[in-house]
């Protein structure tokens, strides 16, 4: 499994668009600068976004983005299939022959099945909140990363 660049941004735009929006609506522009990224990419995530219903838009010169639900409502696991579909390894192929059939049933059992069960695990039980949450944390921990020469 590899997050894409889609959905690291994805995240990354909306961990910005919570802790960003408690004031009102927080403009594309202003998420892609704080954080980096291209601004017609970031429209083009923010549309799956829109369309999957994560976010709500709102046009003309006060215009920008909201979330459409708490953060806490929002599962990390729903924001990846929104971006890029399934996030779980492919199941094992197969085959007819009855030995490698065999080995195949057993890599699939013992590892790929444990492997997207965890990740799943993992993946719904992490929100946006908690993102938000642990970000905050860190911001304000200022001193305990900070070097002086």
């Amino acid at each position: 499994m590899k997050l894409s660049k889609k959905s690291r941004y994805g995240l990354r735009a909306l961990v910005d668009l919570s802790v960003n929006s408690q004031n009102g609506h927080v403009t594309l522009s202003s998420i892609a600068e704080r954080n980096h990224i291209s601004p017609q990419y970031l429209e083009q995530v923010f549309a799956s976004l829109r369309k999957a219903g994560i976010v709500r838009s709102l046009k003309g010169p006060q215009g920008g983005y909201l979330l459409n639900d708490k953060p806490e409502n929002i599962k990390v696991s729903f924001i990846l299939e929104v971006l890029d579909g399934s996030y779980q390894l492919e199941p094992e192929e197969i085959l007819k022959d009855i030995s490698t059939s065999k080995i195949s049933v057993t890599i699939q059992e013992m590892v790929i099945d444990v492997v997207n069960k965890q990740v799943d695990e993992i993946l719904q039980s992490v929100s946006l909140g908690d993102l938000e949450k642990d970000y905050l944390r860190r911001s304000s921990d200022q001193g305990g990363n900070m070097y002086f020469i």
